[in-house]
Order: C-alpha cells, then structure tokens, then sequence
C-alpha cells in the first residue's frame, strides 16, 4: 500500500470527508423529520392518511437510491429547477432513508402500550399530542437499534453523491484514482475515512442500546 498517496493528496481526501460529513448530517436530519411525519400518517386513526403515508413508504423503498437522486439532479431542470450534485444527492439521501426510517418508527409506535394512547385521549389531549408528548418519546426508546442502523447505512449510501459530481469523498477518490492508477491504495484510504465516520456512530448506538437494556 503506497501511503504517499495519502499524503500527497491530503487535502483532496480532507475535503471529500468534510463534504460527506455534511451531505450525511443534512439529509440524516431531513430524513428523521419526513420520517417521523410519515410513520405518524401510518398509523393515523384516518384511512386516507394511512394510504398516503404506505403509498410513500412503498415507492420510496421500491424505487434505487441511484434513481432517486438522478431525479433530483437531471429531472428537475426539465421544470426549471437546476440543482447542484451536493443538493441533489443530499434531498434524494434523505428521502431514501425516511421512508426506512418511517417503518421502523411504526414498529415502534406500534410497541406502544394501546392503553397509554386511550388514556390520553380520553384526557383532552389530541391526536397529534399524543403523538409528540405520550406514544414517540416512547417509541424511540424501542427503535434505537434500528434508527442507529439506519444512520450507519446513510452515511455509506452517501457514497452515491460520487455519480452526480457532488464532492463528496467517493467523487474524490475516483479523482485520485485516475491520476494515480493505484486503485489499491486510494480506495483504502476512502475506506478508511468512512470508517472514521461509521464506526463512532456504530459504538454509540452500542453505548444506548447497552443503556436501554440496563433500563429494563
């Protein structure tokens, strides 16, 4: 393994990490904010919300990260709308893992005593606060296991930005690659620098779930 390939293109790896970085916690926020709506419309009381929010989980999941973000990237100019690779990639990541996330969320509402939601309707709170202050506080105690491994996976789908140009540490290595025909060497180091970012993510879901179960 040639480690000059490291050193010399430091600041190409650095800024392709960084961008990654970026790209994962926009979309990793965006994602748990369309997720949590969506799994809410799953198991809302009303049959039209529930069918809004299958069909969106369905198509989503149904449907290639890869196609998701070329949508983004080479369909929204059709309608006047030019996105940049980092933009397209980061909207079409956190769309990709709402809906996974939307699902575990459910399981996790769903884990919800029945009683605890009865109780706190029949005691004036809405639909809508027994979500927010009742059932999800407890359904993300249940789902830490999951969510934190979708948090793992949308960090390494980031990598997809490479084929839309958006900077990102893939983009940068195949860079790399193509000036230093070493494919070897430059794609252990991206390796390495997606595990500074999934391995720290990977022991604190360890650290809450090894809390959770102390808890029980």
């Amino acid at each position: 393994m040639d480690f000059t390939i490291l050193t010399t293109y430091q600041d190409q790896y650095l800024e392709g990490f960084l961008t990654t970085l970026e790209s994962s916690l926009y979309a990793l926020l965006g994602a748990f904010l369309l997720g949590v709506i969506v799994a809410v419309l799953r198991i809302a009381p009303s049959r039209w919300l529930n069918g809004i929010g299958a069909v969106y989980v369905e198509f989503i999941r149904n449907v290639p990260l890869l196609v998701h973000v070329a949508f983004f990237y080479a369909g929204f100019p059709v309608i006047g709308i030019d996105l940049d690779g980092f933009t397209a990639g980061t909207i079409g990541l956190a769309l990709y893992t709402s809906a996974y996330i939307a699902e575990a969320l459910r399981a996790g509402i769903q884990a919800v005593p029945k009683g605890q939601t009865e109780a706190a309707r029949s005691s004036g709170l809405t639909y809508l606060q027994t979500m927010r202050f009742i059932v999800l506080p407890q359904a993300f105690k249940v789902v830490i296991p999951p969510l934190g491994n979708q948090c793992i996976n949308l960090v390494k789908n980031s990598a997809v930005l490479a084929t839309v140009a958006a900077g990102d540490l893939m983009y940068h290595g195949d860079l790399i690659n193509s000036e230093t025909f070493d494919t070897f060497s430059t794609y252990i180091f991206v390796a390495l620098f997606y595990l500074v970012l999934t391995i720290p993510l990977s022991q604190l879901v360890g650290f809450f779930e090894r809390r959770l179960a102390r808890a029980h």
